[in-house]
């Protein structure tokens, strides 16, 4: 199986990923990758001019991130294997990049929270990630600390479930985990319910029959409450999303079901793509 890579920028909230990654692994096996994506800082002046050279600021990281990553060792026991790369360039770009190196098993990231302010320090990051990388991400919560992975949920709105449903990945993830999978619809006095939802919710069924899946049909005006407040009701360990790639096109902020979901849920979010 494959490393979890976790972005870090040595803050509370890429610790606490850190933390959540690691007692992960010791549970699937896998190993850990710290990365650390670091720029030149530059003064800003009429010719800009770097505050300190590449090779100096390039060994400032690296013996920063070799402190981390022997602290992680520390705590973590001899069982867990964990490694740390230092890349100079954009966060996403070297993160793109290093991911269609290892391919991981997933990218876990941490939230700092839902104001405006987080959003915009944070948020644009995280949701680039989640749009445009086709690996999946775990976004975990501000102070989530990581149990075994128990009881899945499912947010789905049965439609076009063939064409836009990761089967392979769901089927691999719950079974790695010896969870169970529940599978969420929401909707608000049957408003958007379709007759041919009746029969995708079937052709979902027979594709994830060998889960034992279990359906709740939530009935909430909102979607993103409906989800949390089930998550939290039924102790869910982990929520899998589908991020439909056309709705976080839209404005960063603008209302988009997977965005709330990043920003507000008590429960990791697993983001993976059809």
């Amino acid at each position: 199986m494959n490393t979890i890579v976790v972005p870090t920028d040595f803050s509370p909230v890429s610790e606490n990923a850190i933390r959540y990654a690691v007692n992960m692994t010791k549970e699937i096996g896998t190993t850990v990758t710290l990365i650390h994506v670091y720029q030149i800082p530059v003064s800003m002046s009429d010719v800009p001019v770097a505050i300190v050279s590449p090779e100096e600021l390039h060994e400032t990281t690296l013996e920063k991130i070799n402190e981390l990553k022997k602290t992680v060792e520390q705590t973590s026991g001899e069982n867990v294997k964990i490694y740390a790369e230092i890349r100079l360039g954009n966060i996403v770009d070297e993160l793109e990049d290093f991911c269609k190196q290892v391919n991981p098993f997933a990218i876990i990231l941490g939230t700092k929270g839902s104001s405006a302010v987080d959003r915009i320090l944070f948020g644009s990051t995280t949701l680039t990630v989640i749009r445009d990388f086709n690996w999946p991400v775990i976004i975990v919560p501000p102070g989530t600390v990581y149990k075994s992975i128990k009881k899945v949920g499912f947010a789905c709105d049965f439609t076009q479930v063939i064409e836009t449903t990761p089967i392979e990945y769901i089927k691999e993830l719950v079974k790695t985990f010896h969870a169970e999978l529940h599978v969420l619809n929401v909707d608000f006095e049957n408003r958007h319910f379709r007759g041919e939802q009746a029969e995708e919710s079937f052709i979902l069924h027979s594709m994830l029959e060998d889960l034992n899946p279990q359906y709740h049909f939530i009935d909430n005006s909102d979607v993103e409450e409906g989800i949390n407040e089930f998550a939290d009701k039924n102790n869910l360990d982990l929520l899998i999303t589908i991020p439909k790639k056309h709705k976080l096109l839209e404005r960063l902020f603008k209302k988009s079901h997977t965005q709330k979901l990043v920003f507000e849920s008590h429960v990791p979010i697993l983001c993976v793509h059809e």
